[in-house]
């Protein structure tokens, strides 16, 4: 287990507990954030820091490295308020000496978890109720399904952003039950379930609803389109990943 030591400016008597104690709540109900960045397929910083500076809060987010994604945090201008992992994908170790030591967690290479697990622990472990991860995306296939489990368990992430992709889980179970996006005119959404179901979704915008659909293990719903560039869907029952892809070069290049 880790220990819980906020960083600078988050004092932990001066939230609340609520959700099974994994939700951090200050007295104006606002969510404790925490953000990943893993190694692999990632955002260039330009989309890193508009998806923060758009949907984050700036004042109550915990920045996570896990491993190489230390260069992935730095890239956008962001230092982590901790580093885990075996670091045996950083390119120059010695940026770890520009941290304080109690920051940065080092394991070795031989473990049973993978860095972005570790990371993802950690961050349950700072209470944070909210998870993103950044990075992750193509490179080894094993690593890609290994973060995409992270979705299928109790406690999971609610957002990851690869070098193509905008992926969002939804859950009739808790807060992040619903999904309102304007992706832009016949933009690709795809929708896959997750857990154990059952489910049951909706949707409005959509070129196919999802309403009454026979949802299974196995069963999905691939390259959706949002005919008018918005679209929301609902979890009814159940969870959901929505995969959204998008051409975030052109962001990068603008």
């Amino acid at each position: 287990m880790f220990s819980i030591d906020f960083p600078a400016g988050l004092k932990y008597n001066t939230y609340i507990r609520y959700v099974h104690g994994l939700c951090l709540c200050n007295e104006k109900g606002i969510v404790l954030l925490g953000i990943i960045f893993t190694g692999g397929g990632k955002p260039c910083a330009q989309v890193i820091r508009q998806a923060i500076d758009k949907d984050a809060m700036a004042d109550n987010v915990i920045y996570i490295a896990a491993d190489s994604g230390l260069e992935v945090a730095e890239n956008a201008g962001l230092r982590p308020h901790w580093i885990i992992g075996d670091m045996d994908s950083i390119n120059d170790i010695s940026s770890l000496a520009y941290y304080p030591p109690d920051c940065v967690k080092r394991y070795p290479q031989d473990k049973d978890y993978t860095d972005t697990e570790l990371a993802f622990s950690l961050a349950v472990e700072k209470g944070c109720d909210t998870v993103w991860i950044i990075g992750g995306g193509g490179g080894r296939i094993d690593h890609l399904f290994g973060i995409r489990s992270l979705f299928e368990r109790d406690i999971f992430p609610v957002r990851w952003i690869t070098g193509g992709e905008d992926i969002h889980c939804i859950s009739a179970c808790n807060a992040h039950n619903k999904l309102s996006l304007k992706p832009g005119k016949n933009a690709c959404v795809s929708v896959f379930p997750l857990g154990n179901g059952p489910w049951e979704a909706q949707s409005s915008g959509l070129k196919w609803p999802l309403s009454g659909l026979p949802w299974d293990r196995g069963f999905f719903g691939l390259s959706n389109v949002a005919s008018d560039g918005d679209f929301s869907i609902k979890a009814e029952a159940g969870r959901f990943m929505v995969i959204l892809e998008k051409n975030l070069q052109d962001l990068c290049d603008n």
